[in-house]
């Protein structure tokens, strides 16, 4: 009789009604085609594309920074706080078993006014009992909110993905910037050092009264200004390279250098389509699985509006003597339900369901914009990396153009045809080229990085395999010190 009455109230819980809207996906309008699609691109997203610069020692910093930075840890630390939370909140389906066993020696008043039952006012009672309770989900509240809190932990392992697909693309950036302070001291130090020698040979001629003072001051003042540039630049370098060490789980400290900045190999354009983003981006999957959660917590907050119904059932032993507990007339048994319905709650649950409601049209319009800003992004980065590289081959031709003109500008002072002030500019122009050409070399590259960021792709999950391997922060044995490049 008990096992067909369980039967049927499990079958009432798993047949019951589930109220408020199943989730299914809106229809996104996307594009046909990026704005700025790029004529050739490549199948590349699944593979790990950073290996394309072909520098190994970009490779080790990634692979470090995948095993410990402690973003992703944090992150991975989350998704087993969601994963609690998930295994908590589906218990509620299932029914709550305990067990129990007291054993007392008490003295009750013999003067009391009832009797003492045959017993003398010392006596002892043991008792064992295994108890059940179990809530009918009859309306699916519970289910509700088991399909919030899974939803809740597919939220968190998406954010742990989009914590990954950030730290690569930031390590790949910071190495690259740091590549592009390295090449910029160079050419900071080797004007420097020109530019101390014409000071010097300047020195001598004033001295031997061929030229002014104020042709001697004037090359001193670009001495001083190109020389001042170093310690910038090395600040740069040396803040650069902190922000790197953090990013690969270490303390702040010098990194290791492989190919310098002209050496590496740039990679391809990744392909796709608009409509690819909503499987590929980790963050457009959390955003959807936020709003799977917020669109069951309305059944849940609308079930509150029915009947509670539980179940409790208790079957164990009691006795005086522990030597009768286990004794067929010391068996006691009890079984329970309890309805409990709300009548009057002054907008308790209304008030939760208005906020539930709320809650999912907040998180809906959160998952448009985040598809949006995914395709504008992916836009400005394909017109970003065309223009980067239109405008790197004119500052090619420019400083070209400069070093012929810088040339040509010191020959025709020393014949005595011009003034110091035109070598000067063209100097001054060169050097500042050669800066520019340099940072913009970077950006070049650098937004390669960020296609690959803003497409996603399978390598997201490359990636986390990584981040399970122990890898050690040991740079690898090619790599050299810094200034130096891996041959």
């Amino acid at each position: 009789m008990r096992r067909t009455y369980a039967s049927l109230a499990a079958a009432l819980s798993l047949s019951g009604c589930l109220l408020g809207p199943n989730y299914s996906r809106q229809p996104v309008e996307t594009p046909a085609t990026y704005r700025f699609a790029a004529a050739e691109v490549a199948d590349t997203a699944n593979t790990e594309w950073w290996k394309q610069f072909q520098d190994p020692v970009l490779d080790e910093l990634i692979s470090t920074a995948l095993a410990n930075n402690k973003d992703v840890k944090i992150a991975a630390a989350r998704v087993e706080q969601f994963m609690g939370q998930f295994v908590t909140t589906r218990s509620a389906l299932f029914p709550q078993i305990s067990a129990g066993a007291n054993a007392a020696r008490q003295r009750a008043s013999a003067a009391g006014p009832q009797p003492l039952n045959g017993f003398g006012p010392v006596y002892n009672s043991f008792d064992a009992s295994v108890s059940a309770a179990w809530e009918l989900d009859l309306f699916g509240r519970n289910r509700r909110l088991t399909e919030a809190a899974r939803a809740n932990l597919l939220s968190s392992e998406e954010g742990r993905r989009a914590t990954i697909l950030s730290l690569v693309a930031s390590v790949a950036t910071s190495y690259l910037n740091l590549r592009s302070f390295d090449k910029q001291l160079e050419i900071a130090k080797a004007t420097t050092q020109s530019r101390a020698e014409s000071v010097h040979v300047f020195t001598l001629r004033f001295e031997g009264g061929e030229v002014s003072q104020m042709e001697l001051a004037q090359s001193q003042s670009e001495y001083e200004a190109s020389l001042a540039t170093i310690p910038q630049l090395e600040t740069q370098i040396a803040q650069q390279e902190d922000a790197l060490s953090v990013l690969l789980g270490a303390n702040p400290g010098p990194i290791m250098r492989g190919r310098t900045l002209g050496e590496l190999v740039t990679p391809v354009i990744p392909s796709g389509l608009p409509s690819d983003l909503l499987e590929r981006r980790p963050d457009l999957l959390q955003a959807e699985q936020d709003l799977v959660a917020a669109n069951a917590l309305i059944g849940a907050a609308r079930a509150l509006y029915f009947p509670q119904i539980s179940l409790t059932g208790l079957l164990g032993t009691a006795s005086g003597q522990f030597s009768s507990l286990f004794t067929g007339p010391s068996r006691v048994w009890a079984f329970a339900g309890q309805v409990t319905q709300p009548i009057f709650t002054a907008g308790n649950i209304s008030g939760q369901v208005q906020s539930a409601e709320a809650q999912q049209q907040a998180a809906l319009l959160t998952y448009q914009k985040a598809i949006q800003v995914a395709f504008q992004e992916v836009d400005d980065a394909l017109i970003s990396s065309q223009k980067l590289h239109e405008q790197l081959e004119i500052q090619g031709r420019q400083v070209t153009a400069l070093s012929t003109y810088s040339r040509l500008a010191r020959a025709r002072y020393e014949g005595g045809y011009t003034s110091y002030i035109e070598v000067l500019d063209a100097e001054r122009s060169l050097f500042n080229a050669q800066l520019s050409q340099t940072q913009t070399e970077a950006a070049a590259l650098a937004s390669f990085v960020t296609l690959y960021k803003v497409m996603g792709g399978g390598w997201v999950t490359t990636a986390d395999n990584m981040t399970t391997q122990q890898q050690s922060a040991t740079p690898p044995a090619d790599a050299t010190k810094p200034g130096q490049t891996v041959q």
